[in-house]
């Protein structure tokens, strides 16, 4: 099938691996079941889809289970910068919870900034966005590239992936 006309694309995304956020979740709480400084808590990290809470005995507990988490997820090869982490909340005594949003996909914010960074750039590619995801075209692979750099220079806070090439 000719594809007539086309231009060079790609786009670029923020994706969270669910099944290795599980694995992570998973390794977690096992490390905390043996632990002895755990031993008889209540302590646990759950998961809905993208949304993890952590449970603790103790603020200072909550927070060797949150560095458990995220020694876990990056070796898993999850970006923590995703980790987007609520405000700790009392449950009962000294009990505590926080939640944890996975954040996926571009939000609008931050493609507003990368399509005006793009056109500040004067590179010459089209830059639209496209519900969570921006999509670049260009006439040439090479300013695509050229692209790429200039995001992974200029966001820094934010995981961003690049996918989909298309010739």
């Amino acid at each position: 099938m000719l594809m007539g006309g086309v231009m060079p694309s790609f786009d670029i995304v923020s994706e969270v691996d669910k099944q290795e956020v599980r694995n992570a979740i998973d390794q977690v709480n096992k490390e905390v079941s043996t632990r002895f400084d755990f031993k008889g808590s209540e302590a646990r990290v759950e998961q809905e889809n993208y949304y993890l809470t952590i449970y603790a005995d103790d603020e200072f507990k909550l927070g060797q289970i949150l560095n458990i988490l995220m020694s876990k997820s990056a070796k898993r090869g999850i970006d923590v910068r995703c980790m987007d982490k609520g405000g700790v909340e009392k449950i009962t005594g000294n009990k505590v919870k926080q939640k944890i949003t996975m954040k996926i996909g571009v939000e609008a914010d931050l493609a507003r900034k990368i399509v005006r960074l793009i056109k500040d750039s004067k590179l010459k590619v089209q830059a639209s966005i496209q519900g969570n995801t921006v999509r670049i075209s260009g006439t040439k692979r090479d300013i695509l590239q050229e692209t790429i750099t200039l995001i992974k220079k200029s966001v820094t806070d934010f995981p961003l992936q690049f996918q989909n090439f298309r010739d």
